[in-house]
């Protein structure tokens, strides 16, 4: 991964590309290389699409590798849903696929002259970059189909679908699956809207002739990769429920801790969760002749994705993710998996956020417009958006626009992104990380899960404000360091608890390079990234006063435990002080 690839969308001539050396950006990878890239070459004052800003495509440290879990890709860039930096990630092959290719970053910048719609076609032999109409306002599943015809099966893709072509602050990225199906998702913050901006629908990545990333050290490398992933099939979590359940395992445990967000962040529990649980989703998996276990890349061990069938027996959609099923579940009063999973594909298909249609959908039904409960009110809803009518675009802006296009008032974001699975009147740490994360609210970004509920990697309560910063922080850093070496995040379980998993994950990326790291540079390195990223925010006009909750977590209790938010914003102030 010695070169960055840059494709100019405003050149005179057409698109111009060029190939450089990584420079500056040496040695870093993921999410670190996004960041990095952002804070440095987009204004931070910028429109979110107008030409200056930019859509920057990194694979992490360890992807391309033969290790194991580093199938992540980032993609950065500043957010048309918060105005700040922003980045997402998927799995699936792409970021593979783009290591392999040697490239650390591709990074499309500019804007067209005219509507012309294109594609970016990566080989090991050559770019190009060519128009491509046919594909306008087609949907994710039709074009990957046509672009399988036309590049083969052993291409990797990403696409926007028609919500980032109408430049939906909603929008997502797609990358395509094991079996080139558009389900793995860089979701949050509206990457796809700024790739439509850009007049991209379409990226190809040609994996013919390309193989394995060589580490400098392959026995030492091997060695500790054998460690790491032992220590994944032991742990509880990665090696048993995850891989048996999926990621909707949590929907029963959340529910039962009283922290399951239900009709709009009202109520603490669900009373339907069994029917959308985990352990449901697997049994008629099983049932229709789909698959409760299955890995979203080839070098996936942990295996919590499924492929999941309809009545009958027919592909629908890849296992809808926790917080798929509960933004379209608890959260909308609804309990029917059959009709979530439907709306999870063809969330898929548009090019959206399943978090944030599904608060959006939710807030709908607060301002009356649908009562709860209803899934062919939520389904009719999701079909507008791909449409682009009035309400669709509307839906399509996020949750704050339709709280306030509506009037509501109980709208659950920060810096203008919709909230995750976990109440934080109930989860305390994870409420701190929603408030303070670069990102706006966002679970991935310090999953204080861990410890305030599932007691991984230590036990802090999960009703009191006690060790909330802390835990948080620590989370936070962990995370950006995880982000950008490829990882999964899930891998966050053994390392937690497992010393020598934590260890193994340190000793790969210094056997890849011949390096020396030790634990703390990797929390130097994650303390980096967030740096960077509050100080583009802050260039970008967010301050303290955008590190909060809104107001009536503070003040209204959530059933049944009736607590509320109790972290002091004064205390909030000092997550980023180490």
């Amino acid at each position: 991964m010695s070169k960055i690839l840059r494709i100019n969308m405003s050149a005179s001539n057409g698109p111009e590309i060029k190939e450089e050396p990584v420079g500056d950006y040496a040695g870093l990878g993921g999410r670190a290389m996004t960041s990095a890239i952002v804070a440095k070459e987009v204004p931070p004052l910028c429109h979110p699409l107008g030409k200056d800003n930019k859509v920057v495509f990194a694979s992490g440290l360890l992807t391309g590798t033969p290790a194991n879990m580093t199938g992540r890709i980032s993609v950065g860039f500043k957010s048309p849903l918060t105005g700040g930096i922003k980045e997402a990630n998927a799995g699936g092959p792409a970021g593979q696929v783009l290591a392999r290719l040697g490239y650390a970053a591709l990074v499309i910048e500019g804007q067209p002259q005219d509507e012309t719609t294109y594609k970016i076609v990566i080989k090991k032999d050559g770019v190009q970059v060519l128009a491509d109409n046919s594909l306008k306002m087609m949907g994710n599943y039709d074009m990957i189909e046509k672009a399988i015809s036309d590049y083969g099966e052993e291409a990797a893709f990403m696409s926007i679908g028609q919500a980032g072509e109408m430049k939906m602050a909603a929008a997502s990225i797609a990358c395509t699956d094991q079996e080139q199906r558009p389900t793995r998702h860089a979701g949050r913050g509206g990457g796809g809207a700024v790739m439509g901006s850009k007049g991209v629908k379409l990226i190809v990545l040609d994996r013919a002739g390309t193989s394995s990333i060589v580490a400098k050290d392959m026995s030492a490398f091997g060695d500790a990769n054998k460690v790491f992933s032992e220590g994944l099939k032991a742990h509880d979590v990665t090696g048993q429920a995850l891989p048996a359940y999926g990621s909707s395992v949590l929907t029963n445990v959340i529910n039962e801790a009283g922290a399951y967000p239900t009709q709009n962040f009202r109520y603490g529990q669900f009373a339907g969760a069994e029917k959308i649980s985990g352990e449901t989703i697997a049994d008629l998996e099983a049932k229709r002749g789909g698959e409760p276990e299955h890995g979203c890349h080839s070098d996936c061990i942990i295996r919590c994705s499924g492929i999941y069938h309809d009545k009958d027996g027919n592909y629908l959609t890849k296992q809808p993710e926790y917080e798929t099923v509960w933004a379209h579940g608890g959260n909308c009063g609804i309990d029917d998996i059959d009709a979530i999973a439907l709306m999870d594909r063809m969330e898929d298909d548009i090019g959206v956020d399943t978090i944030e249609t599904g608060c959006a959908i939710a807030v709908a039904m607060e301002a009356g417009l649908a009562k709860f409960g209803d899934a062919d009110a939520a389904i009719k809803m999701i079909k507008e958006i791909g449409e682009g009518t009035p309400m669709g675009r509307i839906l399509g802006a996020g949750t704050a626009a339709v709280g306030k296009a509506f009037g509501v008032e109980r709208v659950p974001v920060v810096k203008g992104q919709a909230m995750p699975a976990y109440d934080p009147r109930a989860v305390q740490g994870i409420g701190v990380t929603y408030a303070t994360s670069t990102m706006g609210a966002d679970h991935t970004a310090g999953y204080s899960v861990t410890a305030n509920v599932l007691d991984v990697g230590g036990t802090v309560n999960p009703l009191k404000p006690e060790g909330q910063v802390e835990l948080s922080r620590n989370l936070q850093i962990a995370t950006a360091a995880v982000d950008s070496t490829g990882m999964c995040l899930f891998v966050a379980f053994a390392v937690l608890d497992m010393p020598e998993v934590f260890q193994a994950l340190v000793d790969m990326i210094n056997a890849c390079y011949g390096l020396s790291l030790t634990g703390d540079d990797v929390t130097a390195l994650g303390q980096s990234v967030l740096k960077t990223e509050r100080e583009f925010n802050k260039a970008a006009g967010f301050s303290a006063e955008h590190d909060r909750l809104p107001d009536y977590f503070k003040t209204e209790p959530i059933p049944p435990h009736n607590v509320t938010f109790g972290v002091e914003d004064s205390e909030l102030d000092t997550v980023f002080n180490w």
